[in-house]
């Protein structure tokens, strides 16, 4: 067994626990932990502090502990602008393992910037090589194919590392065979460089209930049906596509008491202080007169999530690019059937029985023909919940964990 450091530098594992911003790879970085440790492995998982309060070392289970690093201000800042803190963090590592007497056998490490850190102490490592497994999680080059402004575009300091990392990593773990493909045809990685192993799922957390039980929890009424997205709120997401798709529903659909619930961002403060994109969206709301039928939520810790699955008749996930899509899985699992873009990795799930999951990207005719077939035939969409969720279940991570674990056996440095 090994001593791990799993590097998040950019954001806390811990913060979907907590109810906090947060993305799939919060959730990734924190469950692929807790199996390793479960295994036997001892896991040191490494972030910056973003809050004076928090923590210094949190023992999270035997053989699992989080460690908060100062690295600039100990409060959030945008990960476009953490770079320049990276000394500080390798710094306050090194100070962590004298401190606690620790010697890392292999470094995992989390996104590009999280790379960068990974690289610069394998290079430290004079007398043996520290092998750097990666996950990006997201790809420069695909975020700026989908991009719709300058201001979503990745810059070219991004870029440029992301491609040194391919070089200089000693493996990486992509979440799809399309990423996988992506990091070959794009990055110019060799085959034998890049795993393909997608993330896990809690499937004792993620399980199906019984929808009255988990609509009354969640404060709806058992008439309503709900259609549901949970993820970041992103331009790349595609929320607004939905929401023209959900439009063109209730038009074609007047009495059919139908909304749709979105789960994610920071909608506790004014809307003055809304992010650019929650304000896009409440605009679009506003356009088209959807008040009542589109509702903002805001972020959920992972103990709730599971309602909001079983309460809702979909997920729909309308995504420009998904490297995989953790919220899907969690859907799956709970036997709830999820329509998404034929760009997400998740779709590899959705096998030719049930292609008509399969939606196509900005085309809310479509999507809205297809979120009306599951609402007119409820039987159809419980069989598919029963058949996506057998699909799902070899996804455990346990399982995920024993193949990441293969990976860090087999390293050769």
């Amino acid at each position: 067994m090994k001593r791990i450091a799993m590097i998040s530098y950019h954001t806390c594992p811990l913060a979907s626990e907590e109810g906090k911003e947060t993305g799939g790879m919060n959730v990734y970085v924190l469950e692929l932990s807790r199996e390793l440790a479960a295994m036997g492995h001892d896991v040191d998982m490494f972030t910056r502090s973003q809050d004076i309060h928090n923590t210094y070392v949190v023992e999270i289970a035997p053989r699992l502990r989080l460690v908060h690093l100062v690295a600039g201000p100990q409060a959030p800042v945008s990960k476009k602008e953490i770079r320049p803190y990276i000394p500080q963090f390798i710094a306050n590592y090194h100070a962590f393992c004298r401190e606690h007497a620790v010697a890392h056998d292999v470094i995992h490490a989390h996104y590009y910037l999280s790379g960068l850190i990974g690289l610069q102490l394998q290079s430290e490592k004079k007398e043996k090589k520290l092998p750097l497994v990666l996950s990006f999680h997201t790809l420069a080059l695909m975020k700026n194919l989908v991009a719709r402004d300058i201001g979503e575009k990745e810059d070219t300091g991004r870029i440029d590392a992301e491609m040194l990392l391919v070089k200089q990593a000693h493996h990486i773990i992509a979440a799809s065979e399309s990423d996988k493909s992506y990091l070959r045809y794009l990055y110019d990685a060799s085959e034998n460089l890049v795993s393909a192993i997608p993330p896990g799922v809690n499937t004792q957390l993620f399980k199906p209930m019984d929808m009255n039980e988990a609509k009354k929890h969640i404060g709806i009424s058992e008439q309503d049906k709900m259609i549901l997205f949970v993820g970041r709120i992103e331009p790349l997401k595609g929320i607004d596509m939905l929401m023209y798709a959900m439009k063109i529903v209730t038009q074609r659909n007047l009495r059919l008491p139908v909304c749709l619930c979105i789960v994610g961002g920071d909608v506790s403060q004014p809307k003055s202080s809304w992010t650019r994109t929650l304000r896009s969206l409440d605009a679009v709301r506003q356009v088209l007169h959807m008040s009542t039928t589109v509702n903002f939520v805001g972020r959920q810790k992972q103990e709730t999530l599971p309602y909001f699955y079983n309460a809702c008749e979909m997920v729909v996930m309308p995504s420009h690019y998904e490297s995989f899509g953790i919220a899907a899985l969690e859907a799956m699992s709970c036997g709830v059937p999820v329509i998404t873009t034929n760009v997400a990795g998740v779709s590899s799930l959705i096998d030719e029985k049930h292609s008509s999951l399969v939606t196509s990207v900005n085309n809310p005719l479509l999507l809205a023909t297809q979120i009306e077939a599951l609402l007119h035939h409820p039987e159809k969409r419980q069989e598919m919940g029963c058949d996506i969720r057998k699909n799902v279940l070899d996804l455990s991570w346990k399982n995920i964990a024993r193949r990441v674990s293969s990976v860090y056996d087999n390293l050769s440095v």
